[in-house]
């Protein structure tokens, strides 16, 4: 089990030396992949108590194999689906609501889209790759400009642009915080 990737174990509940009972208790001692549990055993209390020790299927023989298939492939689906939210994804930033996508350049709150400018965009890519990190306007200027900062207005104007985007209440913000005195930052996790 260790030298192998594991996706699903089909696992019979008359198997010789351990049987299948004792085997997904162990299996779920340490691995979080699908267990479908094969049983000539078809009573409720058997069903309950294979699925109560961790399998998550109970298949009673006499099954055909279609019906094995089917079902294998359904707790694959799922299980996939399960392991892509582990998935860490380096270019989808996300602080409670707010998510900013870098391969798609998409901004949404709660599951909504919002459209920002190229410079807003930038702005808030780069405070939401440094969450709780305090930029001052002289900084966001040169980084997102690339050039020296003459006047820190622009960068004043645009946060307040961003606010009024991202925020349900912009003069009672969530996300993007002022730090008076120094600068702005996107709070880790409101």
């Amino acid at each position: 089990m260790d030298r192998e990737t594991i996706h699903l174990a089909i696992v019979d509940i008359m198997m010789p030396r351990m049987d299948g009972i004792h085997m997904t208790m162990k299996l779920r001692e340490k691995y979080d992949f699908p267990v479908i549990m094969l049983s000539a055993k078809s009573e409720e209390v058997d069903k309950v108590m294979g699925l109560n020790i961790g399998a998550d299927d109970y298949v009673t023989k006499p099954f055909t194999p279609m019906e094995l298939i089917a079902r294998v492939n359904s707790h694959l689906r799922r299980y996939r689906r399960f392991l892509e939210k582990l998935e860490p994804k380096e270019n989808v930033h996300i602080i409670g609501g707010l998510e900013l996508n870098e391969d798609t350049i998409e901004v949404s709150v709660d599951g909504k889209p919002v459209k920002m400018t190229p410079i807003e965009y930038k702005i808030l890519l780069l405070l939401m790759k440094h969450p709780g990190r305090v930029f001052s306007a002289e900084e966001i200027y040169e980084r997102v400009w690339q050039e020296r900062a003459i006047s820190t207005d622009t960068i004043m104007v645009h946060v307040r642009n961003i606010r009024e985007k991202i925020e349900l209440d912009p003069k009672n913000p969530k996300y993007l915080k002022v730090v008076w005195g120094v600068g702005y930052k996107i709070e880790k996790q409101p």
